[in-house]
């Protein structure tokens, strides 16, 4: 039975109507007005005055020439791991030519990249310029024809984040447009002047973003809905309390709404854990953030065993799960667990390696979606879809199955396709 060392306030089941309105009337708004109403959305919400929504090739020229060529450099290599691995994704996905389950029966499947797809990456108060690698990278590796990509401008001004731009070109993005929130999801869902729609949007974003992605699904395919980031670490008496803390705190930097967690077999490093974040707190430049999501959302367990902790770990599928345990138990452990976005096994395997540079993906279901999901991937930007043929006698070989299994439906249309190509062919004779 798991105790509580450090309890978390229980979310609670906020009214949603009044933003489910919200954003049902900025979509109506949009798909109404177009343009007008993108842009007197980024005036009202960005302080942005620009006509032309579409980023030009000198702006993104101009982005390069404001950032470092070290941090051209840091993304390119972040980009490289992340286009290796994608690659590698797409790559286990396999064409089936001539599968046949009878004599004249032939089967297959083809793997086919979607037409078109938008890469949503947030603005807010960071430049979330690696969500751009994330996204862009597999969809590009997937062959999709065209990638679009959006972000809210800088407040105050009518440009993009230049980190985030050269981000953006690196990873392949064909078009680049200033716009960001609930607006720019019903923009690409249902297209305007400027902005053609598209067949997918992927990305994290605010609960507007969210929500948008929500009413919009079906008109457009998404990723999935992302709620606020969580870490959970589940440790022995090995780990070490300082890089798990600077881990939970790496996490609660996010928003005020982030979760981490740890759950442990050591009461000892339970309480040191707890200790380290406190400290480090008052030398981190995000505390104020950082703090408020600890206190309110941070939750630490002492578990009577790893395998306890691993159950609660499947139970609550969080969107990264790190274990810090004896190295003769990784292996084991690694194994039994089943929900989770990303796993990071081992102390020298930092969660934010994985949200920048070693080459798996950042956007991860949240919220226990990991249940029945994983995050994006290459194969998010792919469709699987299967093909059929059949000769003369494998027809003939069916049609009476099929045609009976129609009928105990009561589907007699269903049943008379099948029958009139047997009625056919003995005619044939």
């Amino acid at each position: 039975m798991l105790k509580t060392i450090k309890s978390a306030k229980q979310r609670t089941e906020e009214d949603r109507s009044r933003l489910v309105m919200t954003v049902s009337e900025m979509i109506a708004d949009v798909r109404k007005n177009g343009d007008k109403a993108l842009k007197a959305y980024n005036l009202k919400f960005d302080g942005c005055k620009r006509d032309t929504l579409r980023v030009s090739p000198e702006e993104i020229q101009q982005a390069y020439d404001l950032v470092s060529k070290d941090e051209i450099d840091n993304i390119k290599k972040a980009a490289a791991n992340i286009r290796a691995f994608a690659q590698a994704q797409k790559d286990s996905l396999s064409v089936i030519e001539e599968f046949s389950p009878a004599p004249g029966i032939r089967l297959g499947q083809r793997i086919i990249p979607l037409d078109s797809c938008c890469c949503y990456v947030p603005g807010g108060g960071y430049p979330l310029y690696s969500t751009a690698l994330m996204l862009g990278i597999p969809a590009k590796t997937a062959g999709v024809r065209r990638i679009a990509a959006c972000s809210p401008v800088m407040k105050g001004t009518d440009r993009i984040h230049p980190k985030t731009l050269v981000a953006m070109d690196i990873a392949g993005v064909d078009e680049i447009y200033t716009v960001g929130g609930a607006q720019a999801i019903a923009a690409f869902s249902y297209g305007t002047e400027q902005i053609k729609p598209v067949d997918m949007i992927v990305g994290p974003g605010n609960s507007f973003v969210t929500e948008a992605k929500r009413q919009c699904f079906g008109k457009i395919g998404i990723d999935f809905l992302a709620g606020p980031s969580e870490v959970l670490v589940i440790a022995d008496e090995t780990a070490d309390a300082d890089v798990i803390a600077a881990d939970i705190l790496a996490q609660s930097e996010h928003d005020r709404e982030a979760k981490g967690i740890l759950v442990t077999t050591d009461e000892s490093l339970a309480y040191a854990v707890i200790k380290s974040v406190e400290k480090q707190l008052n030398q981190l430049a995000t505390r104020e953030i950082a703090e408020t999501s600890w206190k309110d959302f941070g939750e630490v367990l002492l578990a009577d065993s790893i395998d306890e902790a691993a159950e609660y770990a499947n139970s609550y599928a969080p969107e990264h799960l790190e274990i810090s345990v004896k190295k003769e138990r990784e292996k084991e452990t690694a194994e039994s667990l089943r929900n989770y976005g990303s796993l990071f096994i081992g102390g020298n395997t930092a969660e934010v390696f994985g949200d920048y540079a070693s080459g798996t993906n950042h956007t991860l279901p949240t919220m226990g979606a990991a249940r029945y999901t994983g995050g994006v991937w290459a194969g998010t930007f792919l469709k699987v879809c299967t093909c059929q043929t059949m000769d003369k006698e494998a027809m003939m070989q069916i049609a009476p199955l099929v045609a009976q299994m129609a009928e105990g439906e009561g589907l007699m249309g269903h049943s008379r396709a099948a029958r009139i190509r047997m009625e056919k062919n003995d005619m044939k004779k």
